[in-house]
């Protein structure tokens, strides 16, 4: 038996998830597994060997409980008293790709791997995107 180890070098797949009516966080680990490359059969921990992902209609994805009121994100600008909580309501009108590149982000590796698997990521608010030259094909989970 022989192993196979991941080159850098391989093609890149550009898939297509449209995030409506989805669940945030077992839609960002799917989403994790393709931007590491664990959906394919040659993944490799220490290579990037994942693959594109375009999401679209990022506003409509769903949230359980009573986390669209609840839930707070705090952001801190280093100087006394610069915290910020604001919670997933006021994300969901003005930015809302940012509730799925948080969680997204939060479940990649802590190290230098991760952050460019992390470019490989595009989340767009609405059903349009400029990736159509790309050919993303529609991931099944």
């Amino acid at each position: 038996m022989k192993t196979t180890i991941a080159k850098k070098e391989e093609q890149k797949q550009w898939y297509l998830v449209d995030a409506s009516g989805q669940t945030l966080g077992r839609l960002a680990v799917k989403i994790a597994n393709v931007l590491r490359g664990r959906h394919k059969p040659i993944y490799t921990p220490n290579v990037d060997c994942g693959d594109h992902v375009v999401v679209i209609n990022a506003e409509k994805v769903i949230l359980t409980g009573k986390k669209e009121e609840e839930k707070e994100y705090m952001s801190y600008s280093g100087f006394v008293g610069g915290e910020k909580y604001r919670t997933v309501a006021e994300y969901r009108a003005k930015r809302p790709e940012f509730l799925i590149e948080n969680a997204v982000r939060g479940m990649l590796p802590k190290n230098k791997l991760a952050r460019d698997m992390f470019l490989k990521l595009h989340v767009y608010a609405g059903a349009e995107h400029p990736h159509s030259a790309q050919q993303p094909k529609p991931f099944n989970f």
